[in-house]
């Protein structure tokens, strides 16, 4: 049965780099005041943007909805795989915060937190998505699957979407 959610291919980078700056906001903020319950939008972003794109995920869907709309520069699309990836270890970081705030250890909670608003930063900011280097190494070693890798070489496989 086909996923009736799919994970976008190709994404729009403009839309991902915002998404990146509102984890840069709610990292930095949580990691700096302890606020916990900002956790809980934080890991469930990463959740349903992991499962659905930018489906279930207010933080997408303000992206891809309202503001990368709004933007009149040229958008580029990138590959969907190693963004999706991305968000996985985004989910990682996101939730082992939320478990080390549970187990009462704040400061490594607010710590990895801090991790997470450096890698979200630079996709933000630069472009730079640790996420998506880090599965260029999983394909080079072999772990990911060589129809993957086509589907990220070939932007046309599927329609281009703005998300």
């Amino acid at each position: 049965m086909k996923n009736p959610f799919p994970f976008p291919h190709p994404v729009n980078e403009t839309s991902a780099r915002l998404v990146a700056g509102g984890v840069v906001l709610m990292s930095i903020s949580f990691a700096s005041t302890g606020a916990a319950w900002l956790l809980i939008p934080l890991t469930y972003g990463f959740l349903a943007r992991v499962t659905t794109g930018p489906t279930f995920s207010p933080l997408g869907q303000l992206a891809t909805r309202v503001v990368t709309p709004r933007i009149r520069a040229k958008h580029r699309l990138v590959a969907g795989p190693p963004k999706r990836f991305a968000q996985f270890v985004g989910l990682i970081f996101s939730g082992t915060a939320s478990v080390l705030w549970i187990l009462d250890l704040g400061t490594a909670s607010r710590v990895v937190a801090a991790l997470l608003a450096c890698a979200a930063l630079l996709e933000s900011v630069f472009a730079v998505c640790l996420g998506c280097i880090m599965f260029g190494w999983l394909i080079r070693w072999g772990v990911v699957p060589d129809r993957v890798c086509e589907q990220c070489s070939n932007l046309n496989l599927e329609s281009a979407v703005n998300s």
